[in-house]
């Protein structure tokens, strides 16, 4: 039985409608065949941290981990997370909510994270650990990117390129004021707080 509204703290009902209302539901992490659970953990806090609404898996090889609520601090418990069968079908999904799908790759013709517009409908693709995205996930998506590296080493562990690039996501969504209005209508807001207070 769900407890009414207004046996809960109203702080927390306040913490809750604030989070609620600067939930980026444009913007979305794909997680491709990732094995270890604490990049798993860390991917889920960082997308939390910057607000995203629901996060994106697809696991064909490898099999989900198990999470613990310590390793994720309880980050999954606030996000939607949606699996999908396939590349193509995860990819579909997302576009037919309007994404714009950059994937994770290390080429000659990756684009600098730092030149893509993140202010607009985007999901980025992040994947296994030693093998990366698949040749599926490049060769669907509509960009392949990276992150400037300066050193010997070519590319940073999968939850740390995550949080990086969601990060700068999160910069230019600041500076374009989109934390500031709600992208969920009033409902939307009151229905995911009624959920998130039997949580």
């Amino acid at each position: 039985m769900k407890r009414p509204l207004e046996t809960f703290f109203p702080r927390r009902i306040e913490r809750f409608r604030k989070v609620l209302s600067q939930r980026q539901r444009d913007l979305t992490v794909v997680i491709e065949n990732v094995h270890d659970p604490h990049n798993v953990s860390a991917v889920l806090r960082s997308a939390d941290g910057v607000g995203i609404h629901r996060l994106h898996l697809v696991y064909t090889i490898e099999s989900f981990p198990k999470l613990g609520k310590k390793s994720s601090s309880s980050a999954k418990k606030w996000i939607e997370i949606k699996h999908h069968k396939s590349v193509e079908e995860c990819y579909a999904a997302l576009r037919e909510e309007g994404f714009r799908i950059y994937a994770s790759h290390l080429s000659q013709s990756s684009i600098s994270l730092y030149d893509i517009d993140a202010t607009k409908p985007s999901a980025f693709v992040f994947g296994n650990e030693h093998r990366g995205v698949s040749d599926e996930a490049v060769r669907l998506a509509d960009d392949v990117f990276s992150i400037p590296m300066m050193g010997m080493v070519e590319s940073l562990n999968i939850s740390v390129a995550c949080a990086v690039t969601l990060y700068e996501t999160l910069r230019q969504r600041l500076r374009k004021g989109m934390y500031d209005t709600p992208a969920f209508s009033e409902e939307e807001i009151e229905a995911l707080l009624a959920d998130w207070l039997q949580r």
